[in-house]
């Protein structure tokens, strides 16, 4: 369904909205941060998973993407965006649907962080007579996986790659520790971390024989706020052109920058409770509970009006069933029913975009006060 005239009442609840203003100026925000930074944007398509949402976050860059799964490689592949970096750790059973694509004119780079991953990369690319472009992933923080940037199994793991035809062309980082931070000085410092982590690998490699082009950095909070990234070739980022809850807890955007919400309708009351009942629960929302652990938690989302304006006093979705979301006062008075009757539609914001995105077919593409514009279809699966 392409533009056309439409009402909130084509939109069946639970449905996932994009708010289109919102959803530019923050693409437009990045843009202009490493513009100035004088690096290029690899924007990651996990969350997006549209490739007309896609298109507008790779404009003005180089054309490269990164996706999460071999099914969003395909997607944006047959869309016409070819340069794709599998940014997950590879794992050896995928490696011959690595080369089929790889044969078909897809430029897949993958990733690993293991001697043994090389060796199967390494014997696939003899096996297949596929030159594999690979990024070592490296560990700036101890957040998740990847190899230390002084680690002798760094340097092992490129021989091995080199001497069984593939390529060791550089090293990615992911300082997901960033995740972790509660201001503005934190961010900063895991941005140079994240950087400095990179540029010593690398470096590391370059004394070591190899050419390693490619220097690839990212994360939301670190892309935003980076102040030198002297070294590096590119930056990943995704969650930037939405936001969501746990971005905002970070500072890293406001409340009225997520462009990423669930339209909900309200289906029942808790009377004794003083609560409500919605048709968003967990299947539309996820179980992330991201905002647990940051100074303000917005339990499973926080209720706005059907334009996207929060409710005052606070209210969030305090609990979830599989299709059931429980609406309360986050000071644990009870609502005003009567604000809230059977029917009323309102929209929950998520605490992080990439899960409760993650569970939707289509986005709808909504205006300013809440109308929709364009129904735009998603992929999904691994």
């Amino acid at each position: 369904m392409g533009r056309s005239v439409m009402t909130p009442t084509h939109m069946s609840t639970p449905a996932l909205l994009v708010d289109e203003e919102r959803f530019t100026r923050n693409v437009e925000r990045l843009n202009r941060h490493l513009e100035r930074l004088g690096v290029a944007l690899r924007p990651h398509l996990k969350t997006v998973k549209n490739i007309e949402l896609a298109r507008r976050m790779i404009a003005g860059h180089p054309g490269g993407a990164a996706v999460s799964t071999l099914a969003e490689a395909d997607y944006f592949f047959a869309a016409g965006i070819d340069d794709l970096l599998y940014a997950v750790g590879i794992a050896p059973g995928k490696l011959t649907e690595a080369a089929k694509r790889l044969a078909e004119g897809m430029e897949l780079i993958l990733v690993l962080d293991h001697p043994e991953a090389a060796r199967a990369v390494a014997a696939a690319a003899a096996e297949n007579g596929t030159d594999f472009q690979v990024l070592l992933e490296i560990d700036a923080d101890g957040h998740r996986a990847g190899f230390r940037s002084d680690d002798p199994e760094l340097i092992e793991a490129a021989m091995i790659l080199h001497d069984g035809g593939a390529t060791p062309a550089g090293v990615m980082v992911h300082a997901g520790g960033s995740y972790g931070c509660r201001d503005r000085d934190c961010l900063v410092r895991m941005a140079g971390q994240e950087r400095d982590a990179a540029v010593t690998a690398v470096e590391a490699l370059r004394a070591a024989g190899f050419e390693a082009p490619v220097v690839s950095v990212g994360s939301t909070p670190t892309a935003m706020f980076a102040e030198d990234l002297t070294g590096v070739t590119e930056v990943r980022a995704g969650v930037y052109a939405f936001m969501d809850l746990v971005m905002a807890g970070l500072g890293v955007c406001d409340i009225d920058d997520i462009a990423l919400s669930v339209l909900t309708e309200v289906i029942g009351h808790r009377g004794k409770h003083g609560q409500v009942i919605v048709d968003a629960g967990w299947m539309a929302l996820s179980r992330d509970r991201g905002t647990a652990d940051q100074a303000l938690d917005h339990g499973y989302g926080l209720v706005c009006d059907e334009s996207g304006r929060a409710l005052l006093p606070d209210v969030i979705v305090q609990a979830t069933n599989q299709e059931h979301g429980i609406l309360a006062r986050r000071d644990g008075e009870p609502l005003n029913l009567d604000e809230f009757p059977i029917g009323r539609r309102f929209r929950i914001l998520p605490n992080h975009a990439c899960a409760t995105g993650g569970q939707f077919e289509h986005f709808w593409m909504v205006d300013s006060q809440g109308w929709p514009v364009e129904r735009l279809a998603r992929c999904r699966g691994w």
